[in-house]
């Protein structure tokens, strides 16, 4: 047996013993040490994610170490030895579709996620093919492990958008993917990014990575990007919440030509300026996930460090506290960047 954090329904989290899953012959046993809370996971929690039913184990971003090796596996990684340090790739995908035979995993025919599909990382142990697995850096931390997942988000999103330096770049949502597609833009050479959230600390952590910051309840976005551009509006606008008003947001801010990044998920549905979208000749490309060469890319610029998450905006908690920080995190964040959960 082993512990678990079950999602139980709409704004329902318990914490409950259940039977510890046994490895398949291609599978690792991971212990898990630390699993990161996602945006996505707190529309699950509230109710509003199709893909989410009760009950089931949230979690994807996370790190471990391996407890247990199926017999094939074994054979085939021999690398991964119980006691190895990892992190591992949460998209399960088939590996044979035309898609996955591309190298664009993400868009895989089969593709199942952990914390959606499959019994997530928010527990003592967890199950993944071998072939996710990635042996952690000895100087990359068991926190440092867990933002793999969300950067390869942002690796996705900034491959998308085909940034370049000369490049000016609107992100809209400052939680961790926002932060991190910030950080994924500099790292393509960007200079000039815009970053904007209600949450002043948030605009702070923002502010501290290099970005413009702009409140939209203290500023008109639309006016001030207009004035900061000489009136031409930014190349690309990436929306990482994933609302209405947000979604529309980007498309008015960004120039003729430019690309709109959509990667957040809060709404199901959103009514948007199709006639501006046509007339300004707007390329609108939805971002889901990652390729599993975005994920060892997000793994070795992590390991580079040439990427901030730094410790004060980090909250450790257990999983019985876990019900507390969903409603925090969905409230008032505050300074919070992201919440590792350890059993």
């Amino acid at each position: 047996m082993m512990k678990a954090l079950y999602y139980d329904g709409p704004r329902q989290m318990n914490v409950r013993e259940t039977a510890k899953p046994v490895p398949g012959e291609e599978e690792v046993l991971i212990r898990v040490v630390y699993s990161g809370i996602c945006g996505s996971e707190l529309s699950g929690y509230l109710g509003h994610n199709s893909l989410r039913k009760p009950p089931m184990i949230f979690g994807h971003e996370f790190s471990g170490t391996i407890e247990q090796i199926g017999e094939r596996a074994g054979r085939l990684f021999p690398h991964l030895q119980p006691g190895v340090r990892v992190t591992a790739n949460p998209l399960v995908t088939c590996g044979h579709c035309s898609a996955c035979e591309r190298g664009q995993q993400q868009r895989c025919v089969n593709r199942k996620l952990l914390s959606a599909a499959l019994p997530g990382s928010n527990a003592e142990y967890v199950t993944v093919p071998a072939r996710s697995v990635h042996v952690l850096p000895d100087h990359v931390t068991f926190e440092q492990g867990t933002y793999v997942e969300p950067l390869a988000c942002g690796v996705r999103a900034a491959e998308l958008a085909e940034a370049q330096p000369g490049h000016r770049v609107l992100i809209v949502g400052l939680g961790p993917i926002g932060l991190f597609a910030l950080q994924a833009m500099q790292a393509h050479g960007v200079t000039a990014v815009y970053a904007v959230d209600r949450n002043p600390e948030r605009l702070a952590l923002a502010a501290e990575l290099g970005a413009v910051t702009l409140n939209p309840l203290e500023v008109d976005v639309k006016q001030e990007l207009e004035r900061l551009t000489g009136g031409e509006g930014v190349d690309v606008a990436v929306d990482a919440v994933g609302a209405g008003a947000t979604r529309t947001q980007c498309i008015e801010c960004v120039a003729y030509g430019g690309r709109v990044i959509f990667t957040g998920l809060h709404e199901a549905d959103s009514t948007l300026p199709v006639n501006h979208i046509i007339r300004s000749e707007i390329v609108c490309v939805g971002a889901f996930a990652y390729s599993a060469a975005n994920f060892k890319s997000a793994l070795q610029w992590i390991a580079d460090g040439r990427i901030r998450m730094d410790e004060a905006w980090v909250v450790k908690a257990p999983f019985e506290e876990a019900g507390a920080w969903y409603e925090r995190l969905i409230s008032n964040p505050g300074p919070v960047a992201k919440v590792l959960l350890h059993p």
